[in-house]
């Protein structure tokens, strides 16, 4: 296990193809997430439920607005994600890249903002 305060929190993104992210055996995915997880590099993953599924909600002006499916309109959907720790982004990109639906879609990497901390931070000062 790492040290937590050695390392930063990064977001991997998994965009693909509904039909190509449907279509790679689970049980392939499923073993990465037992490796990622095993290492201590992951704090959480999970896949998503089909784009049909899904609800945008935005409030404009105190007003509610719900819409069905996602938010924007594309070929490659959101499918699912893992939030994992590294060093900085070299070590993020190497784990995003053994992320089996890398292999037909592609891996969004994102640092995390520390707002948390940084409030905590300002609070105590």
């Amino acid at each position: 296990m790492r040290e937590r305060s050695e390392v930063m929190k990064y977001l991997c993104l998994v965009y693909g193809e509904e039909a190509a992210i449907m279509a790679m055996p689970p049980a392939h995915c499923v073993e990465y997430d037992e490796q990622i997880r095993a290492s201590g590099q992951c704090i959480a993953s999970e896949a998503l439920q089909p784009v049909s599924t899904a609800t945008t909600v935005r409030v404009r002006g105190g007003k509610l607005s719900i819409t069905d499916g996602p938010f924007a309109e594309t070929k490659e959907q959101l499918a699912g994600f893992y939030l994992v720790e590294a060093r900085d982004l070299n070590e993020a990109i190497q784990i995003a890249a053994k992320i089996p639906p890398a292999q037909v879609g592609c891996i969004e990497v994102r640092p995390i903002r520390p707002i948390r901390e940084a409030v905590a931070a300002a609070r105590a000062s």
